[in-house]
């Protein structure tokens, strides 16, 4: 809790100072992992990846002891198989959570069309052969089956002799700490003003400090609820629940994508003649057919193509949650080869081919953006079934506290954001005015990196 009050008032005093402090940790931490890998490399023992139920037996023996298909798995290079592959990736997803610090310091950045896109491929690599390195190097110098969940560092260099070692890593530890909480708390301060100056929360949290301009308010409020919640939960409990929010907001992020592509251009125009030239375009009335759904007549966008997309994409992602909840929660029945499970698995998959098949027909806007995802309609939707199928990989538990904080923000919404945002103040402003629809894709806002 000390930690994060401290990390806050570094944050309130700018984001040049807090940068700097970032990259000092980072670099520390990036020498202690290199010494890490390196080591491991040196001492490991490729017998540790290749490891039996005999091995386990031999080094623990016991009349009670059952560790073949247990919980130490079954030996080998991937003990506890795909599922523990996917378990992991559910659990140590906050290692991939940071880049939305990327995305909501676009309004910062010189030029955001080059470097956030460079930043955001380079840190991915980066983190991945961290991760990839570290555990690596871990498995190699011991048993998995040995490795201690609260200290595997230092245990690790402890069993091979190197002792001493573990100071390095106790400091490393300490840094990467720092700079991940720093990581995670930077970009909040700066999503609550985005929405604050918007209306959707409290217009106080959008004050800037005069000298630092920095959102103070919101900086300081986020940083005491994090604080908060530090002292309240424990650390598997705040990281599992930071990680099924980020898969959720991906998710919504990759929906977006999806929609957004697909709606008809919405730019304000000056003029009548340019409103009447744009109305030309799109029929005066479209009828929707099941020819239409899969050969449209227009080559642009148009609103009924779009709401088509729209509806389309809100049932992929209810078909999916469903496929991803049967496919976590009964594996045994269809490994069994049971037939009726079967039968909803391929209703599910022929319902969400024949519906992406209809998204894929549909004429996507030609606009001009500086971020652009390539192969629509597929990588949307491969990325929100992963990220789906990693959230059902989570605990009860964790779901409970995803829905309680889920309910306080929608109080929050329905109570305030709902009656104040800029949008609805638009509309309620002009009630019968035509008025051509803006999209605002602020450089600030990760869907908008994301189109």
């Amino acid at each position: 809790m000390g930690l994060v009050l401290l990390l806050t008032g570094l944050l309130a005093l700018g984001a040049s100072e807090s940068a700097l402090v970032t990259k000092v940790f980072t670099g520390v931490n990036l020498l202690v992992l290199g010494f890490v890998v390196i080591s491991g490399f040196i001492k490991g023992d490729l017998h540790n990846w290749k490891l039996t139920a005999e091995d386990y037996e031999l080094a623990m023996p016991g009349p009670n002891d059952t560790y073949s298909l247990g919980p130490l798995g079954s030996g080998g290079f991937v003990p506890f198989g795909f599922e523990g592959i996917l378990r992991g990736a559910a659990t140590c997803f906050y290692a991939f959570v940071g880049f939305d610090c990327i995305a909501t310091t676009g309004e910062e950045a010189q030029n955001p069309q080059r470097s956030i896109p460079m930043g955001i491929v380079i840190s991915l690599f980066i983190c991945f052969l961290a991760y990839f390195g570290v555990s690596s190097a871990l498995t190699l110098m011991m048993p998995y089956y040995q490795l201690q969940p609260d200290s595997p560092l230092p245990e690790a260099f402890r069993y091979i002799g190197w002792a001493p070692a573990r100071y390095a890593v106790a400091v490393g530890s300490l840094c990467a700490l720092s700079t991940s909480l720093l990581g995670s708390m930077f970009p909040m301060p700066r999503v609550i003003y985005a929405m604050a100056e918007d209306g959707l929360l409290f217009r106080v949290l959008a004050r800037i400090h005069a000298r630092t301009r920095t959102p103070i308010v919101a900086t300081v409020v986020s940083g005491v609820i994090a604080a908060f919640m530090a002292s309240l939960f424990e650390l598997t409990d705040l990281v599992d629940l930071m990680s099924i929010g980020t898969l959720l907001a991906y998710s919504l992020v990759a929906i977006c994508v999806l929609i957004l592509r697909y709606q008809p251009d919405q730019e304000m125009k000056n003029g009548e003649d340019e409103m009447e030239l744009q109305e030309e375009k799109i029929p005066e009335a479209e009828k929707l057919t099941l020819q239409g759904l899969f050969c449209p007549f227009n080559a642009i966008p148009t609103p009924l193509s779009g709401q088509v997309v729209y509806v389309c994409s809100s049932l992929l992602a209810l078909l999916m949650t469903v496929l991803c909840l049967v496919l976590t929660q009964w594996p045994i029945p269809l490994l069994s080869g049971d037939p009726v499970w079967i039968a909803v698995v391929v209703l599910l998959l022929m319902l969400i081919t024949g519906i992406t098949g209809v998204i894929w027909r549909q004429p996507q806007s030609s606009t001009s953006l500086h971020f652009k995802v390539p192969a629509l309609p597929l990588l949307p939707l491969l990325s929100i079934f992963v990220n789906i199928y990693l959230m059902m990989q989570m605990t009860v538990g964790t779901w409970a506290r995803f829905g309680v904080w889920m309910l306080i923000g929608f109080a929050i919404y329905f109570s305030y954001g709902i009656r104040h945002s800029l949008e609805e103040v638009k509309s309620d402003e002009l009630p019968s005015k035509p008025r051509a629809k803006t999209l605002d894709l602020d450089l600030s806002s990760p869907c908008a990196h994301s189109i």
